[in-house]
């Protein structure tokens, strides 16, 4: 009697969901949907790339053309940035819908085609750039620090075979970046300045694509076979499966426990244990 009270009480302790209730769709019929990402008061924004558009949560349109952006994130004024894949640059839209070019190029030599995008609570921007090759100016992929402020771009690692999803952990130390073809996830050590160092692989991930990141510092990351949950010492903890193969996803909802997946053709939801990270 005493083992099996053991092994119930065991089991209660061990066990750990994630998740509640059922992966539902909020959206389909999309060309190749990315870069989700909740508005406070506002509600979700999405990128179907291929399709040129961002769209918000309930299909409406919030900006066509999109110019083929990919990630899309919010600075700490609430401004909206986007990775512009087709001119190959980070913009922002102003209050009033302008939009500003705020990098575009390194060391004189246009971008790749940027990817995906952080913003640090200090207003420092992160960002990868892959996608090079014998036509493009630049020789290599890139992950870059950009400042808004004085518009420097800075290049952070030029190690990566194809630098696709990037986010910070929930204190800001550390830089997570996704390498796609490499099939991990890199870790690099921030300073204060904005600047990176001690590149090491994280976890071991199939094809990582755009990726989030919990209050407690979990990476729920778009993988091969659906969304790979990561704990911070980079154990695969579990991993949701999705109708088609995810590309991105991101914290939302009143209580930022709502995890939206944009997985191609679908943008789906679902409820959290644990509510996102929150920068600012």
């Amino acid at each position: 009697m005493t083992s099996a009270l053991f092994f119930v009480a065991l089991a209660a302790f061990s066990a750990s969901p994630l998740t509640e209730g059922d992966i539902t769709v909020v959206s389909e019929g999309h060309l190749f949907a990315e870069g989700p990402q909740w508005i406070p008061g506002k509600g979700l924004l999405f990128s179907d790339v291929l399709g040129d558009t961002i769209y918000n949560g309930d299909r409406s349109v919030f900006r066509k053309p999109s110019e083929r952006t990919n990630g899309i994130a919010l600075d700490p004024q609430g401004r909206v940035l986007m990775c512009e894949s087709k001119p190959k640059q980070i913009t922002r839209m102003e209050s009033d819908g302008k939009i500003t070019v705020l990098a575009d190029k390194y060391e004189g030599k246009s971008f790749n085609s940027t990817n995906d995008l952080v913003v640090r609570s200090d207003g420092l921007i992160y960002f990868t750039d892959p996608g090079a090759k014998s036509t493009t100016e630049l020789t290599f992929n890139g992950v870059y620090l950009l400042d808004p402020a004085t518009e420097k771009v800075t290049l952070l690692s030029d190690t990566h075979r194809y630098p696709n999803g990037i986010d910070l952990s929930p204190d800001e130390k550390i830089l997570y970046v996704a390498d796609y073809m490499r099939t991990a996830i890199y870790a690099y050590d921030l300073a204060p300045d904005g600047t990176a160092s001690n590149e090491r692989v994280h976890a071991k991930v199939p094809n990582p694509d755009g990726f989030t990141v919990d209050a407690e510092g979990k990476i729920w990351v778009a993988a091969k076979e659906g969304v790979a949950v990561i704990s911070p010492k980079g154990e695969v903890l579990e991993t949701l499966k999705t109708e088609t193969t995810p590309t991105n996803c991101a914290f939302g909802g009143d209580d930022n426990k709502t995890l939206y997946i944009t997985a191609r053709a679908k943008v789906f939801q679902v409820r959290t244990i644990i509510p996102g990270a929150k920068r600012f």
